[in-house]
């Protein structure tokens, strides 16, 4: 029973949005919308402490370097220091000629003139205005009627276009937004946008930004693209505005709502990167221009190096980017569930350059993103055997088969829980080598002698028992066969070869050779595992492997002894 302080009654779901065609649940995103950060601005005013002037300056760079072309530098008219620092990218020529600057100010004529002033010199820019618009703000916050708000906005755009008109060296662009639009009734908001468009009169070929955020996210993102489309389709002269949309994550849906809103229409997307912004943060650019990006859509933004990105966001904000962030957190590629890691290997090993991506597991190649392969598959308690062998292979060019899996997978899981967290690939490579790779103790090959008759071979191989020499000699169809079969002469064991896999360990034709047998002795099976510079003396050697770890070899020797008796 839910507690009586808990009481969901208290809230009232969004009223659906009527009288419009819902068409955007059959579209797709096909190209990347206008990008515009606001780091700068909304970003900033939502940290514990502000960035100063060299954090925005490191900011601003790598904004500019990413591709974004219109960036959101303050709210010079309330802020000395964005003032301040509004006037050093003008006065020290930091703006490139493709990247328009964008302040925000509020409906207010001294703040408009203000903001003017802090522009002069500036070749392009967006002045962004708005007053809030919700029943909430009308009703309970400024006692005001639809009619009185609307006022605040036409008069608020006058001023814009009657200050802009001063400094006719700039190109301006003028932008609107009814604050909390998505708390505002949608046929309200469109006759508030009509009002302003009629004040600026915008045209197809210059044309007005009407910017429609979820200052707070109140509802799912279909309701948000409901509002949208009906927004687009109600607009009177809708090729004459930019549609932008300024998506909170109050709900946990920013970027969801951003990406509905662009197949309902909008042709702009307002954001930070990584997500920084009052409260649960902004539209997080990086993961909506990479969700683009994985549906085989140009985002227009050089993302390739994410480290950098955190880094400089990190540094500048003083906020931690999650482990598990998406597309570029430290664990988002890294598999420690065993059949992850099997379907990523088995992946991997068949994708081909010249096809299009298809890694189970990996919607993106990390590759693209500079984080090669090194993290995609760790290993740790909850790992099986396709984690291990992945690293053995990717490290150690060790390309063990399934049967040997089968037999190191308990070995590395009994490790990882006494250890009680992750497993490098050396400490797999070395637990590999101390329980399979045993052909120097006690018994050792130091030589054979190969003599082909037809089909079958002679074998005459040299064995070393803790240092004593043994030669033994026997006949089969290829030298493991003639190896075995002299050992079970000499011993009078049973041995058989129940399975065997060999591979060179990389290109070339001075590559070592990497042998692997599983054996039937006296009915215990045993693997063995053994490296050599050819692969007939590492698969003798991988006998000698097996024959050791079963406690077998030595009776090379008491058949000796028992002879010479």
């Amino acid at each position: 029973m839910a507690s009586a302080n808990f009481n969901h009654r208290k809230y009232q779901p969004v009223e659906p949005v009527t009288g419009f065609t819902r068409t955007w649940p059959d579209r797709q995103v096909t190209e990347a919308p206008i990008w515009a950060s606001v780091d700068l601005r909304d970003g900033n005013q939502a940290l514990l402490e502000p960035m100063n002037v060299a954090q925005k300056q490191r900011l601003w760079h790598l904004l500019v370097k990413l591709g974004i072309k219109e960036i959101e530098i303050g709210f010079p008219s309330a802020s000395q220091p964005d003032y301040d620092f509004t006037r050093w990218l003008i006065e020290e020529n930091q703006i490139p000629d493709d990247v328009r600057v964008q302040v925000l100010v509020q409906a207010r004529e001294e703040l408009i003139a203000r903001t003017y002033e802090a522009l002069k010199g500036v070749k392009q820019a967006v002045v962004h205005v708005y007053n809030s618009t919700s029943r909430i703000q009308r009703e309970r916050v400024f006692g005001m009627s639809q009619d009185e708000i609307k006022q605040i906005a036409v008069r608020g755009a006058r001023w814009v276009k009657e200050y802009a008109s001063k400094y006719p060296e700039t190109d301006w662009t003028f932008q609107y937004s009814p604050e909390s639009f998505t708390s505002t009734e949608v046929d309200y908001a469109v006759d508030l946008c009509e009002a302003v468009m009629d004040e600026w009169q915008p045209t197809p070929q210059k044309r007005c930004i009407l910017n429609l955020p979820t200052t707070v996210e109140v509802g799912p993102p279909n309701h948000f693209a409901d509002q949208v489309e009906y927004f687009c389709q109600h607009l009177s002269r809708r090729d004459s505005a930019i549609i932008s949309v300024h998506t909170h994550n109050d709900r946990g849906g920013a970027v969801a709502s951003a990406e509905l809103a662009l197949v309902a229409g909008a042709d702009r997307v307002e954001g930070t990167l990584l997500g920084n912004g009052e409260r649960t943060g902004n539209m997080d650019i990086v993961t909506l221009a990479l969700n683009l990006y994985s549906q085989g859509v140009d985002p227009q933004l050089d993302l390739s190096n994410p480290d950098e990105i955190i880094q400089v966001c990190t540094e500048c904000t003083g906020l931690p980017i999650h482990p598990r962030h998406p597309w570029i957190g430290e664990l988002v590629y890294t598999a420690f569930s065993g059949s992850h890691q099997d379907a990523i290997r088995k992946s991997l090993k068949q994708q081909q350059d010249d096809e299009p991506w298809q890694v189970a597991y990996l919607p993106i190649d990390p590759a693209d993103l500079g984080r090669g392969y090194q993290a995609v598959i760790r290993v740790n308690s909850q790992s099986g055997k396709g984690g291990m062998t992945f690293l053995l292979e990717r490290d150690f060019g060790i390309s063990i088969p399934r049967w040997l899996q089968l037999e190191l997978a308990p070995i590395v899981q009994k490790k990882t829980e006494e250890q009680g967290g992750e497993l490098d690939s050396q400490v797999i490579h070395d637990l590999l080598v101390q329980h399979f790779v045993q052909d120097k103790v006690p018994v050792s090959l130091d030589g054979y002698r190969i003599e082909r008759s037809g089909d079958a071979e002679t074998l005459a191989a040299d064995i070393s028992v803790d240092g004593e020499q043994v030669c033994i000699e026997g006949k089969g169809k290829g030298a493991m066969a003639a190896f075995i079969s002299a050992w079970q002469t000499r011993t009078g064991l049973s041995i058989h070869v129940v399975d065997y896999a060999e591979h060179a360990m990389g290109e070339g034709s001075d590559v070592a050779a990497a042998a692997y047998v599983q054996l039937n002795v006296e009915g215990q099976r045993v693997c063995g595992m053994a490296v050599d510079a050819d692969t007939v003396s590492a698969s003798l050697k991988a006998v000698v492997s097996g024959l050791n770890s079963c406690g077998q070899a030595t009776r090379i020797a008491t058949a000796k002894q028992t002879q010479q008796a």
